[in-house]
């Protein structure tokens, strides 16, 4: 049986309650008023029906809120005929509700939906042809076609030759590695070279792609429940409503200045400029380029203590760039990165359109390159406007020309090497790495700046790779070699000392995200996985937009507070008014749409939040650090 959304339901109630008061209203003053005291019950009793529910549902969870006032509020009135006053309560709380629920909205999808890149079918070869068939189909043994561009269904080994794999989405590594015959390639890795064979060496179930998911799923089912930010307040003001509601009918004798009293503290404030302020923040945290799944996250967001940070493609920008040109001839550095990109054009190697790119950057012309021979994952010769042009490896370039060449420059752990040569001679090395985003530092303090006390980086690479990349940024800790599991022990040890961000993009991360009090993703080249498992994603692919989201958080949780503690405290004046007999059940209720009003303008001041800006963190050049961890052949 399906039953119907949240979100729906609560439009029902809403809807039900203002059409109750609206035609209730109609039917009093055209002089039909026991007709209209029907119509308003009629209307009112949908909605206490369902935050009875929900307050058994809550009790039995071991959780007291703010909707016990509203309900004792609507039955006192219903229970001495108030209820034009009940109908109003309804009105305020049904709005409350739908407000709250369109604000955490459908965060998340069915897991079975989440990775849209997992394969669902796989190619297998089969007495001499090739078939399709579902990955439940494959069997241990079973030799699989991976066309160029595929992603691995299963674990498994290269059958003959080699294969040229990206594994970022799985271990971090931005360059791609080349894996000869008989070595293991994890599943979820996307071929980036020729087509290869590969022998199912696990069971789809079984494989690390599946592993992955099934951590993503218990991360989120052991993730600790946030309460909202009105239920704080819960028994303190429902002890002081209840008591002075006692003292009142006590006091005069006159139980309709308990309704009124119970009326008056509805705590519309609380219910209704919270859901307010944290929409109008989520609104304009959008602005910035921060999708915030909800005002839960963007509550716990507002109290992140501890930020967790993967390296590639987070505080790195998981790209290969040129760093550094050694020059061994008379061509200027221009002219050597405009002839191995014009080379580089007919290559599909990540490296080989890495330095197309840089070439394009730099404004230069490139040219059609002639007789181009690509040898997979070695390099690449061709004539550019009649010169001879080699770019690859070093040992590639080295065997093509059959001599010695100039020493090339020491590899920083992550780096590799391009080597070029001109004319037959070597020209120039071009050394690349996957560096640190421009303006991380800058970044980061003022991450501090905003109450985040520690800052770790957590990434799966080695640790003389980690090290080298946060050279300088002043990190507490640094924490290498770390698979997916172990980065959810570090957020859960983490989280005991408050609360924790995790921000990632890959596959592998997606697990820790999930674990995490708030999980960020770079939205804009992460992998769907770590999307889904996030609670925030950054629409661009620069993590300076932390800042102004944690920032625009901060302050949507300053002004709903402030609109809380201002509401109360005029709920308060209104509750003694009412206990002295100064205002009746309906003139309660109408004084407390007035407070509402106030409220709700004033939690609509976080749509104008101004977030300082930051220096955007878009990729360094010279001298950013080196990355990755094990470092593939250049070619």
């Amino acid at each position: 049986m399906t039953f119907p959304s949240r979100e729906r339901v609560n439009s029902v109630l809403l809807l039900t309650a203002l059409a109750g008061l609206l035609a209730g209203l109609v039917l009093h003053f055209t002089g039909q008023p026991d007709l209209a005291r029907t119509v308003w019950r009629i209307g009112v009793a949908p909605v206490l029906i369902g935050l009875v529910i929900e307050i058994v549902q809550s009790l039995r969870e071991g959780e007291v809120g703010l909707d016990i006032v509203a309900a004792l509020s609507m039955s006192a009135a219903l229970l001495f005929d108030e209820t034009l006053a009940a109908a109003v309560v309804a009105l305020m709380y049904s709005g409350g509700t739908f407000l709250e629920s369109f604000a955490e909205g459908r965060a998340r999808r069915e897991m079975h939906d989440l990775l849209s890149r997992v394969p669902r079918s796989a190619t297998r070869h089969k007495d001499g042809g090739l078939e399709d068939v579902s990955l439940d189909d494959i069997a241990l043994g079973d030799c699989l076609l991976i066309r160029q561009g595929e992603v691995a269904p299963v674990d498994g080994t290269v059958a003959s030759g080699r294969a040229m794999l990206d594994q970022s989405a799985l271990t971090g590594e931005a360059l791609p590695v080349t894996l000869q015959a008989g070595e293991a390639v994890m599943s979820g890795s996307t071929n980036a070279g020729e087509a290869f064979d590969l022998v199912a060496t696990h069971l789809a179930a079984d494989s690390t792609y599946a592993g992955i998911i099934r951590l993503v799923e218990a991360a989120q089912r052991s993730k600790a429940p946030m309460a909202r930010m009105a239920d704080q307040y819960s028994l303190w003001f429902l002890a002081v409503t209840v008591a002075l509601a006692g003292v009142a009918w006590w006091g005069s004798g006159d139980p309709i200045r308990a309704v009124a009293v119970l009326v008056v503290a509805t705590p519309c404030p609380l219910i209704l400029a919270v859901p307010v302020a944290l929409v109008a923040g989520l609104s304009r945290a959008a602005h910035f380029g921060v999708l915030i799944k909800g005002a839960k996250p963007l509550e716990a967001m507002a109290r992140i203590r501890t930020l967790i940070l993967d390296k590639t493609g987070t505080l790195t920008d998981g790209r290969p760039q040129i760093v550094r040109i050694d020059r061994h001839g008379q061509d200027p550095e221009e002219e050597v990165l405009r002839l191995a990109a014009t080379l580089d054009q007919a290559s599909g190697h990540p490296i080989a359109q890495a330095i197309v790119a840089a070439a394009r950057g730099r404004g230069l012309t490139l040219p059609v390159p002639e007789d181009v021979v690509e040898t997979p994952g070695e390099g690449v010769s061709g004539l550019v406007e009649g010169r001879k042009v080699l770019v690859g490896g070093a040992a590639y370039v080295a065997a093509k020309l059959g001599g010695t060449q100039p020493s090339p420059p020491i590899e920083e752990p992550g780096s590799v090497v391009v080597a070029l040569a001109v004319d037959g001679r070597f020209a120039a090395h071009l050394v690349m790495s996957d560096a640190l985003r421009g303006g991380t530092a800058d970044l980061l303090a003022g991450l501090r700046a905003q109450g985040v006390e520690r800052i770790i980086l957590a990434t799966g690479d080695r640790a003389e790779v980690a090290n080298t990349v946060t050279a300088g940024l002043g990190l507490d800790a640094v924490r290498s070699d770390l698979s997916p599991d172990q980065k959810v022990l570090l957020v859960l040890s983490e989280r005991k000392d408050g609360a924790v961000m995790m921000v990632g993009d890959g596959i592998n991360d997606a697990p820790a995200l999930a674990a995490a009090d708030v999980g960020v993703a770079m939205g804009a080249r992460g992998a769907a996985a770590s999307a889904e498992a996030a609670d925030v994603i950054l629409l661009v692919d620069h993590l300076d937009r932390l800042l102004p989201g944690l920032q625009i958080a901060r302050s949507a949780r300053r002004i709903a507070l402030q609109s809380v503690v201002a509401g109360i405290g005029l709920s308060v004046v209104g509750m003694v008014a009412a206990a002295l007999g100064y205002l009746s059940p309906v003139q309660g209720a109408l004084l407390q749409e007035v407070i509402d009003v106030a409220v709700i303008l004033n939690a609509l001041r976080a749509l104008r939040i101004e977030p300082a800006r930051v220096r955007p963190s878009r990729p360094a050049h010279p001298s950013g650090a080196a990355e990755q961890g094990a470092v593939p052949q250049a070619r």
